[in-house]
């Protein structure tokens, strides 16, 4: 089935379940284009759970649908993609998390979205790449942060916020793959660039770019610099995101290279699959969903007022 016969009749399978498709920044070109809205897992979350929508198609991985299902109790969430995890919060289990809190009994738990919901029902509080700094600012007192999975988002909220911050050893591969040496090949191939890189970058890489920032803040970025050239060192699907938010702009990825696998595992075909046979059901167990629930609004909380986490 060619594209545009594909694009009409999920757009008809849409209408008859009464559905609404998010996609993540990171998707196929294809798949951004079919979606009823474009974002970050948290901000697509919450577009969930203002949807009147009986169905929400969730272009992403495991981790995204499971807090869109935990913020939408009442709707039906679907993963068209059931293989579709994430390496970086497979690194953390539950369990993991038990042992090492009795290694630190001290400690406050700060969870990035990047994790199971089990993983968060056993944390304090939640953190995205954008509010992490935020999130790990507002501990109060002196207490130890145990920042969970991913080490070098931790490391940049420590030097932000100057917190004594205990780093899993955990990583996305795609962001890791990104050296020192790509980003100034990047400066030499376009020297009027400023460079935008995702946190979960090396401190290494971190150090050399003009603008560290989430995909929330990269797509901010543009708008409010006289620039016209970006480099984006984060997954490929942002550059062609960027590209038609800034038309009169170019961008350019960090690396030919930078690509999530599991990302762009969801295709036209899946999502067709995904409304005509309602799969693949995203459900989190009760006990495991209240707890990991009450993470998430901790972390709202914050990042609408900040305040001192306890």
């Amino acid at each position: 089935m060619d594209i545009e016969k594909l694009k009409n009749e999920i757009d008809q399978l849409k209408k008859e379940r009464e559905a609404i498709i998010l996609a993540h920044n990171y998707q196929r070109p294809e798949v951004q284009d079919v979606a009823d809205h474009l974002g970050d897992s948290l901000d697509l979350s919450r577009i969930a759970a203002r949807t009147d929508a009986k169905v929400v198609v969730f272009c992403g991985v495991q981790f995204m649908a499971e807090t869109a299902a935990m913020l939408s109790p009442q709707k039906t969430v679907l993963l068209p993609v059931r293989e579709a995890g994430c390496p970086l919060a497979d690194m953390a289990t539950a369990e993991q998390l038990r042992r090492k809190r009795e290694e630190y009994p001290d400690a406050v738990v700060v969870a990035y979205v990047n994790t199971s919901a089990a993983v968060k029902a056993e944390s304090d509080i939640c953190c995205t790449s954008a509010n992490a700094v935020d999130v790990v600012r507002s501990i109060e007192g002196d207490r130890p942060v145990l920042f969970v999975p991913d080490r070098n988002l931790g490391h940049y909220a420590a030097q932000q916020t100057h917190r004594e911050v205990i780093l899993w050893d955990g990583w996305c591969p795609t962001h890791l793959s990104l050296s020192p040496v790509d980003v100034e090949r990047c400066r030499k191939l376009y020297p009027e660039a400023a460079v935008m890189a995702h946190p979960e970058c090396s401190p290494e890489v971190l150090k050399r770019v003009d603008k560290v920032a989430g995909t929330s803040g990269m797509l901010r970025y543009p708008g409010g610099s006289t620039t016209q050239e970006f480099v984006v060192a984060t997954e490929s699907g942002m550059v062609y995101r960027l590209q038609k938010e800034y038309p009169e702009k170019r961008f350019y990825p960090a690396t030919e290279h930078f690509i999530c696998p599991t990302m762009k595992m969801t295709t036209l075909e899946k999502i067709r699959i995904a409304l005509r046979d309602m799969k693949h059901v995203v459900r989190v167990p009760e006990e495991i969903q209240d707890k990991a629930r009450r993470v998430l609004e901790a972390m709202l909380t914050v990042t609408a007022s900040p305040r001192r986490a306890k």
